[in-house]
């Protein structure tokens, strides 16, 4: 297991790379818990007879992502470009599931 070290303290490529590695390791952990809620939302969904797409609620999840990017000093037009996309994967999904039953 790799220590956690802030990038301050990297002090050559490697090891800031190795950082940037394990990051990337724990982001994509992340997105496939965040997939295992959208598996989720199906079951619901299906049960309540709802839609893959609810407007409200996709501008909901873009606005929440853009405030937590600008109060964590990242750019929340690349945090909103990201989510859309994310969302956007996330509601196909469920419309190719939700269709089968």
């Amino acid at each position: 297991m790799t220590d956690r070290h802030p990038p301050k303290d990297c002090a050559d490529m490697p090891a800031l790379r190795q950082q940037i590695d394990r990051l990337d390791r724990d982001l994509i952990a992340l997105l496939a818990e965040r997939a295992g809620y959208i598996d989720r939302a199906i079951a619901l969904k299906t049960a309540n007879n709802w839609p893959a797409r609810i407007p409200a609620r996709v501008e909901e999840v873009v606005a929440n992502a853009r405030t937590t990017a600008s109060a964590a000093g990242l750019d929340p037009d690349l945090v909103e470009s990201l989510w859309r996309q994310l969302v956007e994967w996330s509601i196909a999904r469920e419309a190719r599931v939700i269709r089968e039953e």
